[in-house]
Formats: C-alpha cells, sequence, structure tokens
C-alpha cells in the first residue's frame, strides 16, 4: 500500500460500516497479520507514531488545528520490517473526546473496535499519567459493558481470564513528558511510573471505587502492559508542520524515544490470534471486522465466540473454494492430453500441494475438519475425472495408431488372402509382426495392451476359420494350434490386467500421499494452535501472579486470596491441555482416517497412537 485507506468509516445514515477498498485490500492477504492500533483523544499525535511504524514521513493524516483529521479507522498494511511471511497491518482511530462530534457511543464503539481488532493497542495521551488521564480513558472501564468473550454468561466464572486471552497487549504512549521519572528519590522506568500510576487505593467509598475502576480495568484486561515517555518533539511553531520536518529538526530525545518504541512494537506485537491460538490472516481479519460491525449495526453486543463461528463458516468455505482453484488452474495450466499415468500424478502431487498450502492459509477453527474433509473429496473427484480424460484419450490414441498398423491385414482377411494351404502360418506371421509394430509405436502409451487385447479378441474367430481352412495342417497341430492360441490369448489378457494394476496401483498410491499430506498439514497446524494457545494461556497466568502479588503489596489481601481459586484453575486447565493433547491428536487422525476412507478407497488411515 502507498498510502493508508480508510477501513472503517460511516455511511449516509451514520452507521459504522466496512470500506469496500480496505476490505479488497485485506482479502489479497494471505499472511497472517500483526495488528497495531492506535487510539486516544484527538490532537495527540497519534498519527505520527503510525507513520513511523510504516516507515514513513507522511501518510496517516497530521492535523495542525484543533480539528481532528481522522475518521473512522484508518487503516496502512506494509511488510513486516523484521519478520518474513508476516503483514504489518496499522490502524489510525479518530481522536476520542471531539466535542464537535456530539456522540460519545460512536467513540466508544471506535475504542472496542480498535481493541477486538488488533494484537498491540496503543494508547495515546498528553502530559503524565494522573487520575485525569486515567479518567479520559473511560471507555476501558465499559470494556465489559460493550464486548462479550462468550455467548452465555458463566455464572460466577471470572471473565477477566477471558479477556486477558484475547485482548491485545497494551502500550501507554504519553507525550510531551516534561517530568523527571522518579520515586522516592530513586530512578524508575517508564514501566514502572506506568505501574505506579495504576497502583489501587484501600477503602470501599464511591470516589475511592470511581478512583481505582479504571486502574483495575487495566490490570484485569491487559496482561502485558508497556510504557514509552516521549519529550517535546520540536518547538510549538514546528509542531504545526511535523510533516515537513525532517529528523534532523526534531529533538534528538524524541527521536531515541521513538526509535525505542518502534523497536519494541516490531519485536514483541504478536500475530493477531483469537481463541484456541487460532492465527488471522489479512482475509480472515477483514471479515472479522465486517462481523463485529455488522452486530454494532444491529443494536447487539459483539460477541467474540459468535463471531468465532461466524469466522469460521465465512473463512472455511472461502478456504475450499480458494484451494480448489488453485489445485484446478496448477493442473489445466500443465496437463494436455493423453499424458503419461505418471507425469499426470506429478502434476496433481504439486497442484495438491499448492491448493492445501492456500487452504491452510485460509481456513479457520475447522474443529472437527468438514472443510479439510470437504476439500480432500473435491480435489479427488477431479483427479480421478482427469485419470478417466486421460484413459479416455490413451484409448483414442492407441487405437487410431492399431487401425494404422493393422490397416493391410484386416483389408487381406477382408478379400480372403489367407484362405490357401499354408494361409494360417502366414496370417500367423503378419498378426505376431503387426503385433509387435504396434507396441513399438504405443510402448510409452498408457493403455496399449488393452487397446490390443480387445483387437486380438476380435481376430481370434477369423483365425480359427483360417486354421480350419488349413489343410496344410494335420488335426493334431490343429488342436495343439488352438491350445496355442487359447494361451497366447490369456498371456495378452495377462498383460493388459497388469497394465490396468499399475495404473490402479498409482491411483492408490496417488490417494495414500494426498491423505497423508492432508493430515501432516493438519497436525502441523493443530499443534502450533495448541503451542500458541498454550502461550496465551502462560502470558495470562503470569499476569495473575503478578497482579495477585501487587494486591498483597497494596493491602488487598482478601482480594488477593479470591485470586487462588482463579489461578489453581488456570493451572489445571493448562495441565489438562497438556495431558489430553495427545490424546485430542490421535482422536482427529482417526475421524479423518475412517470419514477418508469413505472416498479414497485404497487408503491406509494412520493408527491413532501413530502421531
Amino acid at each position: 500500500m502507498e498510502a493508508p485507506v480508510c477501513l472503517i468509516g460511516s455511511d449516509s445514515e451514520g452507521q459504522l460500516c466496512v470500506v469496500k477498498e480496505a476490505k479488497e485490500i485485506l482479502d489479497g492477504i494471505t499472511q497472517p497479520v500483526v495488528v497495531v492500533s492506535v487510539v486516544g483523544l484527538y490532537r495527540t499525535g497519534k498519527s505520527y507514531l503510525m507513520n513511523r511504524l510504516a516507515g514513513k514521513q507522511t501518510g496517516f493524516a497530521l492535523g495542525s488545528t484543533i480539528e481532528s483529521k481522522t475518521k473512522g479507522i484508518w487503516m496502512w498494511c506494509v511488510p513486516h520490517p523484521t519478520k518474513p511471511g508476516y503483514t504489518l497491518v496499522l490502524l489510525d482511530t479518530e481522536g476520542l473526546g471531539d466535542v464537535h462530534k456530539g456522540d460519545e457511543k460512536h467513540d466508544t464503539w471506535i475504542f472496542c473496535l480498535a481493541v477486538l481488532l488488533s494484537s498491540t493497542l496503543v494508547y495515546n495521551s498528553l502530559g503524565v499519567i494522573d487520575n485525569n488521564a486515567l479518567e479520559k480513558l473511560h471507555y476501558v472501564t465499559e470494556l465489559t459493558e460493550n464486548i462479550r468473550v462468550k455467548a452465555r454468561a458463566g455464572g460466577e466464572h471470572d471473565d477477566s481470564v477471558d479477556f486477558m486471552r484475547v485482548f491485545p497487549s497494551f502500550i501507554w504512549a504519553v507525550r510531551d513528558f516534561t517530568l523527571r521519572l522518579e520515586k522516592d528519590g530513586k530512578d524508575i522506568t517508564a514501566n514502572e511510573y506506568l505501574e505506579s500510576a495504576l497502583e489501587l487505593k484501600l477503602g470501599s467509598s464511591s470516589k475511592i471505587e470511581k478512583f481505582n475502576l479504571p486502574r483495575r480495568c487495566l490490570r484485569s484486561f491487559f496482561a502485558q502492559r508497556q510504557c514509552f515517555v516521549f519529550p517535546r518533539p520540536a518547538t510549538d511553531t514546528d509542531l504545526a508542520r511535523m510533516e515537513e520536518l525532517s529528523e534532523t529538526d526534531l529533538d534528538g530525545r524524541f527521536l531515541r524515544c521513538a526509535e525505542d518504541f518502534c523497536r519494541y512494537v516490531f519485536s514483541n506485537a504478536k500475530p493477531k490470534t483469537l481463541t484456541g491460538g487460532r492465527m488471522l490472516t489479512g482475509s480472515a481479519l477483514c471479515n472479522l471486522a465486517e462481523v463485529y460491525v455488522e452486530a454494532i449495526r444491529s443494536g447487539r453486543i459483539p460477541c467474540l465466540e459468535n463471531a468465532v463461528e461466524t469466522l469460521s463458516q465465512i473463512q472455511n468455505e472461502r478456504a475450499v473454494e480458494k484451494a480448489l482453484q488453485v489445485y484446478q488452474s496448477r493442473v489445466l495450466e500443465l496437463v494436455c492430453f493423453p499424458i503419461d499415468p505418471s507425469e499426470l500424478s506429478d502434476i496433481h502431487k504439486a497442484a495438491e500441494t499448492a491448493a492445501v498450502e492456500i487452504f491452510i492459509s485460509i481456513c479457520f477453527n475447522d474443529t472437527e475438519q468438514k472443510a479439510q474433509l470437504k476439500l480432500m473429496k473435491e480435489i479427488q473427484t477431479v483427479y480421478q475425472d482427469l485419470c478417466g480424460q486421460n484413459n479416455e484419450e490413451c484409448l483414442n490414441v492407441c487405437a487410431l495408431e492399431l487401425k494404422r498398423v493393422f490397416a493391410d491385414l484386416d483389408e487381406c482377411m477382408n478379400d480372403g488372402s489367407f484362405m490357401h494351404p499354408g494361409g494360417y502360418r502366414e496370417y500367423c506371421r503378419e498378426l505376431q509382426r503387426l503385433s509387435n509394430e504396434y507396441r513399438a509405436r504405443t510402448h510409452k502409451q498408457s493403455m496399449s495392451e488393452k487397446v490390443l487385447t480387445e483387437h486380438l479378441k476380435e481376430k481370434e474367430q477369423f483365425g480359427k476359420s483360417i486354421l480350419l481352412a488349413d489343410q496344410c495342417l494335420t488335426e493334431a497341430e490343429q488342436v495343439k494350434e488352438v491350445e496355442r492360441l487359447k494361451k497366447d490369448a490369456l498371456e495378452q489378457k495377462n498383460k493388459s490386467l497388469e497394465e490396468m494394476k499399475t495404473l490402479q496401483e498409482q491411483v492408490f498410491k496417488d490417494q495414500q500421499r494426498s491423505y497423508e499430506q492432508h493430515m501432516t498439514h493438519l497436525l502441523d497446524r493443530m499443534e502450533k494452535e495448541m503451542e500458541r494457545a498454550r502461550e496465551d494461556n502462560t502470558r495470562v497466568l503470569e499476569a495473575k501472579l503478578k497482579e495477585q502479588k501487587a494486591l498483597l503489596e497494596e493491602g488487598f489481601k482478601e482480594r488477593a486470596d479470591l485470586m487462588n481459586k482463579e489461578i489453581q484453575s488456570l493451572k489445571g486447565e493448562m495441565d489438562n491441555d497438556d495431558e489430553s493433547k495427545p490424546s485430542t491428536l490421535s482422536k482427529v487422525v482417526e475421524t479423518v482416517g475412517i470419514a477418508a476412507t469413505l472416498f479414497l478407497p485404497g487408503i491406509i488411515p494412520k493408527a491413532a497412537g501413530q502421531i
């Protein structure tokens, strides 16, 4: 992308909508995406940070007046600078709190969408992190009212674990920071500054509860938190023309902080995933945005569980369709009938490999492997049709060649040229000579023996007629010759059967290889998802243990003790996942193997324990 485009805007009725141009761009991205969004009050320099991440001087609009420049959510997709094979998606959101909009709910939805779509959320603010700054971040206190993780409430279950699993990492970027990073006479880091600002107060008054609420929400929802403090980049006069300034015009301390910020984001921002470690591509991110926006337009609360289910249907249907298109286009591009079956098999193998790779990159949450089994079946159907067409074409080519080779013999048979003493031996020599000539011409052609077998069978009766009419042969010689003819016919039939057996073995071999390839990709994907889910749980567990320790230090022993149950539950869940992993994979192997035998009768499914 040369420049950003609007991802989520407003239609003529003021309703949020996903913009067609952005959708088309995301639809073309099959790589996993690392999504970094920036939110914050308007006129705080959010867009400048996004341009730095894009490696550009200009791009996202930088406002130089009190008017908010960015409307809706704008998107810029660039190759990830440090992670080959990934796309960095930058989302610049409309400034929050613009008094000219007069629509607080609109701001809330923009904030919620930024949280739901990103893997790293940057909150941009001016000055210092104090109570005033945290009160302006009231949107975080409304997340549980505007976002649901599960379709049904879990009773006494603490939703913060579920939110932590799927919410992005959090970066607070404090702009125009002028204070010294110091506490109790000691230097502290920016992260320590942030955590100090998030400390809770003891007490139960409404004032204290109001003070604690945004702090508690940030600590409960975002497992990973980071802080960067930026000094003022330039003078007031120069700030109005930031897009025109070169790096030499900017404060060196600001540039160093900006470099540290970009380096941290590039190294630590994770690919966007949903529950279960399921990683998103650009096309999946686009569909997810549409699902959330449609829920908001319909007056419903966006629900991650419902979004995953809807996204699964959309992505898996598309995955099968795209993969089949890739397979068919690759095959049709290279196949020219008639073709050697082994060459057709190689083309099929390469095309199927490409198709499976596309499928794996697009499919999402195919928990029962229905989409992958459908793809296997569809590809097998197309391949069987190709083999059938090739066999027919091979038969036609061989039949045409046979007609040319045996034309003179057929003419002699029709005019009775062999009906004389000694004619039978002449006929046999000519038949053998022409059979050898035919084989020489078609030795590389599939189905040649089948065509010859059928032709010789048609000539059996004529040969017997010549034999009976040949007075040079004794009765004993004729009997002996009949036995030889039977033997020759059987040998020829066996050659034809051997030819067909070779073709069938090739088909079975292709089916087994196809099954093995699908299983390898499936198990690899599942293991990676399980590993990412494990990492998510580990991240949440570490955050909960850290929070418990902080609560104890702040004097909230009762609240810290309540977290024990939650922490033990999470540990137990992780242990159960580890223990059930082999059985889960074995069950998938068995299920797919049994299902595949219905349309791949030549395969030998893997044993349930063979993973």
